[in-house]
């Protein structure tokens, strides 16, 4: 079976758009066959932050559901349906009709997943596996309502290296596993793959710290500045542009160098409104930077 038989490429698409807003943006830029590749993992891992978050389930059937997702990952349904599909489908977790379409089509996301060449297959299953392990630890410390308080500089590292950072280590593998040149490049890769991931959700974090905390979860810690946050999510983007390099100087298409390039672009323009006190970025300015990282011949 091709992922195509289980997923095709307008049902990919359709998720993608679906569901995240950057991503959709950024998956178009990679060549094939990486392009399916990273939509395929992008929507694993989307599968497992909505398990994680799930705003209509208490923190019992969260924990219940992630263990079923690692489970599941490594032994799909052979007779009936997963434990965790068959909480979201006696309780969906979300009112989002985009993510709630996306878990109703968890098995041909994995089965395109399990379609894909071997080392490709176990890389992204491998990866996932850990961001829905390290997931349920944060979901343990929940209270019943899903409310989340991070202790300090290194939980909040953590948090992030758990959701995010993660994916840049696989996006990596994955670039290694596309590219001979790239691949001895991977050492310095691997030195900046966590801080890439890292930068980009502490921008997230800053940037939905008001409606979060409506929702009692608390991903900046009391005990440290906001600026202080600031200037972690500013090294860690000074190092997402020396991954983004990096994997330009080992000679990576043009596709993956503009895919890693576009969200750090993004992610620092955002920390710089928010630095002003200014709302999120338009669609506008956006699609400005958009333009820009394609015209650009070096990140």
């Amino acid at each position: 079976m091709t992922p195509e038989e289980s997923l095709s490429q307008q049902d990919l698409a359709r998720l993608l758009q679906r569901t995240s807003r950057t991503f959709a943006l950024a998956i178009p830029l990679l060549e094939e066959p990486l392009a399916t590749q990273v939509g395929i993992a992008y929507l694993l891992f989307r599968i497992a932050d909505e398990l994680e978050d799930a705003p209509r389930w208490r923190r019992d059937l969260r924990a219940r559901a992630l263990a079923s997702f690692v489970q599941w990952l490594d032994a799909p349904r052979a007779d009936g349906a997963a434990a965790w599909t068959q909480l979201v489908e006696e309780a969906p977790p979300t009112d989002d009709a985009g993510c709630l379409e996306l878990l109703a089509r968890a098995d041909d996301v994995l089965e395109a997943a399990r379609a894909l060449p071997a080392p490709i297959a176990s890389t992204i299953v491998a990866h996932t596996k850990r961001t829905a392990l390290g997931m349920a630890e944060f979901v343990a410390r929940q209270d019943e309502h899903g409310g989340l308080v991070l202790a300090d500089v290194d939980d909040l590292r953590r948090y992030a290296y758990v959701v995010a950072g993660i994916v840049g280590e696989l996006l990596t593998d994955l670039f290694v596993l596309s590219h001979d040149g790239v691949a001895s490049a991977r050492a310095a890769l691997e030195a900046d793959a966590a801080a890439f991931g890292e930068g980009l959700q502490l921008v997230n974090i800053l940037k939905d710290a008001p409606s979060d905390a409506r929702e009692g979860r608390s991903y900046l810690p009391r005990s440290v500045s906001r600026q202080a946050v600031v200037d972690l999510a500013r090294t860690d983007l000074a190092r997402a542009r020396v991954y983004v390099r990096t994997l330009a100087d080992a000679g990576a298409s043009p596709g993956a160098v503009h895919f890693c390039d576009l969200p750090v672009r993004l992610a620092e323009a955002t920390l710089d409104r928010l630095e002003q006190g200014a709302a999120k970025l338009g669609r506008e300015e956006v699609m400005a930077i958009f333009t820009e990282v394609m015209s650009s011949e070096k990140p």
